[in-house]
């Protein structure tokens, strides 16, 4: 490359606009062009600063576009538009997913010995648990899939944002109730592929030091694709239903038999206890014990499949004495905070994209990773 001459160039700063000058270079034939001083300010192809461009992705991940460009005018009076601020939230974002997908473990070879020295600083813990669901967000319609969803037309009208958490637990309170580890919360989430998904909450897990764990417990909802990710990537963990999605389950079921609350209050309680084959030896007595149509017996009898082929995941007071947690409470949360305080609100529609970039701006954020990653980017 050769020198075309010196060119100014104005940006935007938390000071305020400056404009400097810089060597700008080409090829002979003129395809590419490079310019040193700004890869070297990291000011290429953008008229903000860093600082600017970190307070514009910081401030369109926490609210809506336009208050966060209110929020800059106010606070550090920059004069920026919400457009402006959309569009470098997620370039953000998506440098963001960049630098997680460079950190994906390695594969390892047959016959190779594991090396951990990427996760040494992590320091191995009793208990690791990881925990993922689904929620959805209004997504725009010529995004939407041909899916059924639960509105009255039966079309989608949101896409399924998948989000998981991984978490450590040393020690139990005097009632030997489980107490998660302060801080030690973090998050991934985006809207794809169970297939993709299980793999991105696989290397989270890795990152976070769970193969190194004395125990790795996997709680989830109990839904087929979550069973198939925790038997592909967790084969050898613990695999928790969470309790109060197998209370809900079994709400409808006692409902439909049409039991009176005390009996309801009794099959309960066998739940809370792990006595999963009392649950379903009564409850099959009750269904024949009905005049029912095949139809209403059917859809009994496959209510009642959620609990024959989860019996082995519900044994809540032996994992109660193993001192495990046996809710989703903190990915449930996650859910609320992560996504839906940022991509639920009234009026908005994301595209795939875009969503995807903001969540992975979020995460980032709530996980206590964003320091990591400016510095990879400086």
């Amino acid at each position: 490359m050769h020198s075309i001459g010196v060119r100014p160039k104005t940006i935007t700063t938390l000071l305020g606009k400056i404009t400097f000058r810089r060597s700008v270079f080409r090829n002979d034939s003129g395809t590419l062009t490079n310019i040193p001083l700004d890869e070297a300010l990291g000011v290429e192809g953008t008229a903000f600063s860093p600082g600017v461009r970190r307070m514009m992705a910081r401030a369109g991940s926490r609210t809506s576009f336009t208050d966060a460009s209110e929020d800059l005018s106010v606070y550090a009076r920059l004069d920026i538009t919400p457009k402006q601020i959309q569009r470098v939230s997620e370039e953000v974002g998506r440098a963001v997913e960049d630098w997680i997908c460079k950190q994906k473990p390695e594969p390892q070879k047959t016959g190779e010995t594991p090396d951990h020295s990427a996760a040494a600083a992590t320091t191995a813990v009793p208990k690791c648990y990881v925990s993922f669901d689904g929620t959805g967000i209004p997504i725009r319609k010529s995004e939407l899939t041909a899916s059924k969803g639960k509105a009255a037309d039966g079309n989608a009208k949101t896409r399924e944002v998948k989000l998981g958490c991984v978490f450590t637990q040393i020690r139990t309170d005097e009632e030997g109730r489980p107490v998660r580890d302060p801080d030690s919360t973090t998050y991934v989430g985006a809207i794809e592929s169970s297939t993709l998904f299980g793999m991105r909450i696989y290397q989270e897990a890795v990152r976070r030091g769970c193969d190194r764990a004395r125990q790795t417990i996997v709680l989830t909802d109990g839904a087929r694709y979550n069973k198939t990710i925790a038997a592909t990537h967790f084969p050898g963990a613990v695999h928790i239903i969470d309790l109060y999605h197998a209370r809900e389950h079994l709400a409808e079921l006692t409902k439909a038999l049409g039991l009176d609350e005390t009996q309801q209050n009794d099959w309960r309680g066998l739940l809370d206890m792990g006595r999963i084959e009392d649950i379903l030896s009564k409850a099959k007595a009750h269904i024949e014990s009905l005049s029912a149509s095949a139809a209403v017996t059917d859809e009994l009898r496959k209510k009642l499949g959620y609990f024959e082929q989860n019996a082995d995941l519900m044994r809540y007071a032996e994992f109660r004495l193993a001192g495990y947690f046996v809710g989703s409470g903190v990915v449930e949360a996650g859910c609320r905070t992560v996504i839906g305080q940022r991509l639920k609100r009234s009026g908005m529609f994301w595209s795939v994209r875009g969503a995807n970039a903001i969540i992975a701006v979020r995460c980032c954020q709530i996980s206590g990773r964003v320091e990591d990653f400016w510095a990879a980017a400086a």
